[in-house]
């Protein structure tokens, strides 16, 4: 069962509030009572350590304020526990304040998105702080933390800094367009670990700053992976010291990579490569056609390196190596998907060097199969070196091979539409680890070509979660653990269908559906068109 499923549902928890809060409120007026501050004083009033009071936000005593609600935010919050009180603005002269070192770009960032003051280290406190800290249970999620609405002030906390960046988006939603912070506790933490958009900048070149905006936008939406498909047949999209001769003329340099690569690591986001093979080589072969695969009568196949020729692996392995230093974060995605070699009714007879050097690697009975698996662990053992834990689409995993693939390849599900075609419970059925690209939902192919329609926000939001890793269907939710989550993704099958700003609109409303999913799997309590109205303001 996962973390969520072991949770109180927080509507649950507000709704326990509510009441209790009500019954109180009803007793106290009954009373005569005040409603007090949370140090025993009057509602409203604030006091600074050096026992000077200070301006407080409102008139005090006062009566009684409405009980708060919980702030509107995308994803939504997990939990809130209401109180009474003003809530809380920024305003000019008010101070982002840290107790860590380590959080001072977190501070800073906030600090200028609400043009407040950042004062680095301080113990003091003042009306209006915000205040940035890490704690609490050092065993918890890094990712969840704490945000306190209380007596003019606010503090985020969380046991990383990851956790307390995301409290600090959850306030910038709040008092976005004038909004106030409401009194009260949020407690906040994602369901899944793996929150992904996934961009092909091969067959569709972006722009550096392009990408840098969605890295704002996703960083916002407390995405945490930004996929880059930067091979393929039509394009190689990166500068490469290793193989120059493979770029493309439109391609991104590597200083522009290391801007793209920091800035989504100040937002919390790992940038994962892919450098598919042994399939949508097209842009390496065209620079070494000696290595593009031929059949039987010597007509090339297209975009398939021949995997029998020892020089093969040694140029994918040329840039998986380059580019580990580019690319620092904890994931790769090796592809996989797609060699063509495997398409045809006898692959052993079409290509009988692929058979021939599978049984001399894996004896008499090795298929292409077999060698094709073998391509994908040595590729997977080549980023396993640098510490990287490996992915690949769910068709390079074969069906019936001898050779499996090694237990660590976490599995990319986009499709059950290919050849020999597996269930997702197959693969959960080995114990593996499983991410969400559901092509039926959450594929943005440029020019619909196919049977490919854009997705819609909408149908994400009612209809998808992460356990609907195929169709329409979710698997059992006993295997909920092991989908680690899910990733939205634009392909250039027609680049030139649509231009980067449609695509950066096209994309806006169904990414922040799939981020509302992923964090909280549950039916959500805003209907479609009070999220589409919420996303429509904080855009």
């Amino acid at each position: 069962m996962s973390q969520h499923g072991r949770r109180t549902p927080a509507r649950q928890v507000r709704q326990r509030a509510v009441i209790a809060a009500a019954a109180v409120a009803a007793i106290g007026v009954g009373a005569g009572l005040w409603v007090t501050g949370g140090d025993g004083g009057p509602a409203g009033s604030a006091r600074s350590t050096d026992g000077v009071s200070v301006a407080a936000p409102t008139p005090s005593p006062t009566r009684s304020y409405p009980l708060s609600q919980e702030p509107r935010t995308i994803p939504a919050v997990r939990d809130h526990t209401p109180a009474r009180g003003p809530g809380w603005q920024p305003e000019r002269g008010h101070r982002v304040v840290v107790a860590d070192a380590g959080l001072a770009d977190e501070g800073r960032l906030i600090a200028g998105e609400l043009g407040m003051a950042y004062a680095g280290e301080k113990d003091d406190a003042r009306a209006g702080d915000l205040r940035l800290e890490l704690g609490g249970d050092k065993s918890a999620d890094a990712e969840s933390y704490t945000m306190t609405v209380r007596d003019g002030r606010v503090t985020v906390s969380g046991p990383a800094e990851a956790g307390v960046y995301y409290g600090t988006r959850t306030l910038k939603q709040a008092v976005d367009d004038g909004g106030t912070a409401p009194e009260g506790v949020v407690r906040d933490e994602p369901d899944k670990p793996r929150r992904g958009f996934m961009l092909d900048i091969a067959r569709k070149h972006f722009t550096a700053d392009w990408i840098k905006d969605r890295i704002r936008e996703l960083g916002d939406l407390k995405f945490n992976e930004l996929g880059l498909h930067f091979s393929d047949d039509q394009a190689f999209r990166i500068e490469s010291d290793s193989h120059p001769e493979i770029v493309s003329d439109d391609h991104l340099t590597k200083a522009e990579m290391k801007e793209i690569v920091d800035l989504a690591a100040s937002r919390h986001i790992t940038v994962v490569p892919e450098i598919d093979s042994p399939g949508h080589l097209g842009a390496v072969i065209a620079a070494h056609p000696d290595l593009q695969l031929r059949n039987a009568q010597g007509t090339p196949t297209r975009g398939a390196i021949d995997i029998s020729k020892p020089e093969s692996a040694e140029i994918v392995d040329d840039l998986l190596n380059e580019y580990a230093d580019l690319f620092p974060g904890s994931q790769w995605h090796l592809g996989a998907d797609e060699y063509q070699a495997l398409v045809v009714p006898d692959p052993e007879a079409s290509y009988p060097q692929l058979a021939a050097a599978a049984r001399k690697a894996y004896g008499p009975g090795a298929t292409v199969a077999d060698l094709t698996t073998g391509w994908l662990n040595g590729r997977a053992e080549t980023v396993r070196a640098h510490d990287r834990t490996p992915r690949a689409w769910n068709d390079g995993f074969l069906r019936d091979t001898s050779v499996k693939p090694a237990d660590d390849i976490q599995v990319a599900y986009w499709t059950g539409k290919e050849i020999g075609a597996r269930q997702p419970v197959e693969y959960l059925r080995e114990g593996r680890k499983v991410l969400n690209y559901n092509d039926e939902f959450l594929y943005y192919v440029l020019g619909q070509p196919q049977t490919f329609v854009y997705p819609t926000g909408q149908r994400i939001y009612e209809q998808w979660t992460p356990r609907v890793l195929r169709g329409t269907q979710p698997v059992d939710a006993r295997y909920d653990d092991q989908i680690l989550g899910g990733s939205f993704a634009v392909w250039g099958d027609l680049p030139n269908s649509q231009t980067q700003a449609q695509v950066a609109d096209g994309i806006r409303l169904p990414l922040a559906a799939t981020v509302q999913k992923l964090w909280d799997p549950d039916r959500p309590e805003l209907s479609w068109a009070d999220f589409r109205t919420l996303a429509n303001r904080l855009d």
